[in-house]
């Protein structure tokens, strides 16, 4: 092209000389103009709407749908991380430096000793679990309001799943129901803080203790929530935190577990890496569960803004919840009293249908989504899921449990609390309460605005 030239590697024009580069000025380059392509595409998009005021009943419908808030949230930090990574030409957590300093960084903020980082939050607890030797003949009690991923971790190594029926205010495992499930078989209580809010660990800690149980506490969707002050994670034996791209803190896939317990934690590294490199007795199993560098940086940077955006979705939940309390139909989940922080992955209320003229929650959903309000209806059973179902026709499980045992176990297993749960439960995500508190109102002024309209 006369008057200048084109770079082969990214497609930039150079006006009136060739420049010279070297591959590593090339790809800071190409992902430079990627991030401006980027902030270009994001700049003529529409914005989300910010009234002022709630609109008045009746009015919600004729305004415009706000733009959906953008996630993950990054900027020039997290590129600059990613191609310091690339161009170290250490990428992996043996010889880089970014997994250490993460695990540090995480270590000191959940106020733990240890933090041990893994490839997903799911790769979490199958290193849990697996430094624990758990394995068939085991039960482990979890809650069947949960993503299947916990389930998945139990049924890795062969164990048995004990589902413990859920609490309807709180949409958190039942206390009590776990120390109904208690036998001589159970080798470990598995509680999970869904939604981001903690599950009753005074409860579940007494019943643990009695019976001289580990609890590894489920915390992918928390980190930052706090019982009585302290970070969950650390209030049983460990606890694993997911860095999946919803999470409140993501790096696309990523994971830890947390603990105070010098051997636990030197198990559950050597279990998340080949050569078992910690002093302790190898268990003659392990996996690589290792967590890359690039994951590594881009954890570090995103870390960096957890402080403030937990903050803002605490404020925004708390405003939120004291808007909708007020409108009949509409229950915020409950906190146990030893709550003191959520970590808000996920905004939980239930809908009663009868104080919404009989609108179905499909319908009431529906009307939020044209409002442009991306609600969801949530988990469904899982305990009658196909995929729980199927194992009871399992060979394996056949082969260790038994026919008739697992048949057995299939009809102990249901949870008529939690299937009335899975009937009434809405979400919100999390990034909702990244919005203006103009935004909040508008979602308060939306359910009650379709209440208004099927009432009368």
């Amino acid at each position: 092209m006369a008057g200048g030239c084109w770079c082969k590697w990214c497609g930039v024009f150079f006006g009136d000389k060739r420049i010279d580069m070297t591959p590593a000025i090339h790809r800071r380059l190409l992902l430079t103009r990627g991030l401006a392509l980027s902030a270009a595409v994001c700049a003529a998009k529409p914005r989300p709407v910010h009234a002022a005021d709630a609109p008045a009943q009746g009015d919600v419908a004729a305004k415009p749908a706000p733009a959906r808030p953008a996630w993950p949230v990054w900027d020039q930090s997290d590129a600059d991380g990613l191609v310091a990574v690339l161009d170290s030409g250490q990428w992996g957590r043996l010889g880089g430096t970014r997994v250490a300093q993460f695990e540090e960084a995480l270590r000191e903020r959940m106020r733990a000793r240890f933090c041990i980082a893994t490839s997903s939050g799911t790769s979490a607890l199958l290193t849990a679990l697996g430094a624990l030797n758990i394995g068939p003949g085991d039960e482990v009690i979890l809650p069947p309001y949960t993503f299947v991923a916990t389930f998945n971790a139990i049924t890795a190594s062969f164990a048995l799943p004990v589902f413990a029926d859920s609490d309807l205010q709180s949409f958190q495992i039942d206390a009590q129901q776990v120390a109904a499930a208690i036998n001589d078989r159970t080798r470990l209580i598995l509680p999970v803080h869904i939604g981001g809010t903690p599950c009753d660990l005074n409860a579940i800690g007494r019943v643990a203790g009695e019976h001289h149980i580990p609890v590894i506490e489920d915390a992918c969707q928390a980190p930052l929530a706090e019982w009585r002050g302290q970070p969950v994670g650390t209030l049983g034996l460990g606890g694993c935190f997911s860095f999946q791209a919803s999470k409140n803190l993501n790096s696309g896939e990523g994971g830890a577990v947390v603990t105070n317990d010098e051997t636990f934690a030197h198990q559950c590294y050597n279990y998340h890496t080949p050569g078992n490199p910690r002093p302790v007795p190898s268990l003659g199993r392990g996996a690589n569960f290792r967590l890359t560098e690039f994951q590594g940086s881009l954890l570090l940077t995103q870390l960096a803004r957890v402080a403030a955006q937990s903050k803002l979705r605490d404020e925004n939940a708390a405003y939120l919840s004291q808007l909708i309390s007020e409108i009949p139909g509409i229950q915020p989940a409950a906190w146990y009293e030893g709550c003191t922080r959520s970590a808000w992955h996920l905004f939980m209320f239930r809908y009663d249908a009868e104080q919404f003229g009989g609108l179905s929650r499909e319908m009431f959903l529906k009307q939020l989504r044209e409002a442009g309000i991306g609600a969801s209806s949530g988990y469904t059973s899982l305990d009658r899921s196909p995929h729980v179902q199927s194992l009871v026709d399992n060979p394996h499980y056949q082969r260790i449990y038994g026919s008739d045992f697992m048949k057995r176990w299939s009809q102990a297993n249901r949870c008529p609390v939690n299937d009335q749960l899975c009937q009434q439960a809405v979400w919100l995500p999390q990034h909702v309460l990244l919005q203006s508190r103009s935004q909040m109102k508008r979602i308060a002024a939306s359910m009650a605005d379709i209440r208004h309209r099927a009432t009368t």
